[in-house]
């Protein structure tokens, strides 16, 4: 990866979050790489100042990837473009589909064209299993995020620009997952609210969600959508693993809340339709563009066709309890 990131500038928008936060940690051990935080919260973008006091090579910008002008400044002179601002949560999205859509779609859109205008080498869209058949409006957005980012290869002319996206499941201890909600919720003596009794959820840890990013951007040919090879989970025993590990020997009740709107019971990594167009390597599956796919194909001369895939949440072996308690030590409650 040295030599993929050595040199760089590199811009990353919505970077002031929890994986943006840990992604900049590891890009700064490529010692001569410029990053540019672009993010929409003062807030975090002071939390993420103080976080990396005393850090020359950080650049702080306040912006929404609405405003093309803005983003087009941020993204003069850069390198590699990773994008993970975003409207994330399902039910945010459900009850503000219009906003989601200028965000998730239009936001992108900007993105996109000044990456192309500004002919940066590298641009990597982070989106979510959730594209996958997707039910809500914000699977949906991002569905058609990794349209546009995968067709941008083909309205790019003589730029260098290559386009990706990354596939994320539930990234264990960012701000957005249901563990920080659970671990409340026991703290406070319960009850701990799960919205299905057979939910399942496939599950990414930040090390592997950084690494999915590093490694798009090493493999990138243009077009492709690169997915983790992520586990599986129970909610109900994810709940019952961390009752056991934070409730202080206080009997914890669960209460079943309903399924909530644009939610699945169950997630997947790729449709049928995309299984039949990728390939595995490493720890990742590679989805190739519809279009021109044989093409991108040929440049992954060490990939092989996929063996015993694992498309949906509730196929193969979940993390038993123990497994989840080790992943909560290790991620959540590290000594």
């Amino acid at each position: 990866m040295e030599e993929q990131l050595k040199n760089k500038k590199i811009l990353i928008t919505g970077g002031a979050g929890s994986v943006g936060s840990a992604l900049i940690k590891d890009l700064l051990k490529y010692d001569e790489s410029v990053i540019r935080v672009f993010d929409i919260s003062e807030n975090e973008i002071h939390n993420l100042k103080n976080n990396f006091s005393g850090e020359e090579r950080l650049r702080y910008l306040i912006g929404d990837v609405r405003d093309s002008n803005r983003l087009e400044l941020a993204m003069d002179g850069i390198d590699i473009v990773i994008h993970l601002a975003a409207m994330k949560h399902v039910y945010a999205c459900e009850y503000n589909p219009f906003e989601a859509v200028k965000t998730n779609i239009n936001g992108l859109q900007n993105v996109i064209d000044c990456a192309r205008n500004e002919n940066v080498e590298k641009m990597i869209f982070s989106s979510t299993d959730k594209a996958a058949h997707p039910l809500s409006v914000m699977g949906i957005t991002k569905l058609m995020g990794e349209k546009l980012v995968s067709l941008a290869e083909h309205y790019k002319g003589d730029k260098r620009t290559l386009f990706a996206s990354v596939r994320f499941g539930n990234v264990i201890g960012s701000n957005g997952s249901v563990i920080p909600a659970f671990k409340k919720q026991i703290k406070e003596g319960g009850p701990v609210i799960i919205n299905d009794i057979d939910m399942t959820r496939f599950v990414i840890t930040m090390p592997e969600a950084v690494d999915l990013i590093l490694k798009s951007i090493k493999f990138v040919k243009g077009g492709e959508v690169f997915v983790w090879k992520m586990r599986a989970l129970r909610i109900p025993d994810l709940a019952l693993a961390m009752a056991k590990r934070y409730a202080e020997g206080i009997e914890i009740k669960m209460v079943i809340k309903g399924k909530g709107e644009g939610e699945k019971i169950h997630e997947e990594t790729m449709s049928a339709e995309e299984l039949s167009r990728a390939v595995e390597m490493e720890n990742l599956y590679i989805i190739f563009p519809i279009v021109d796919h044989a093409r991108v194909r040929n440049k992954y001369q060490d990939a092989k066709e996929i063996e015993n895939p694992v498309i949906s949440s509730d196929m193969g072996e979940f993390l038993s309890q123990e497994a989840i308690d080790k992943l909560l030590e290790k991620e959540i409650d590290p000594c």
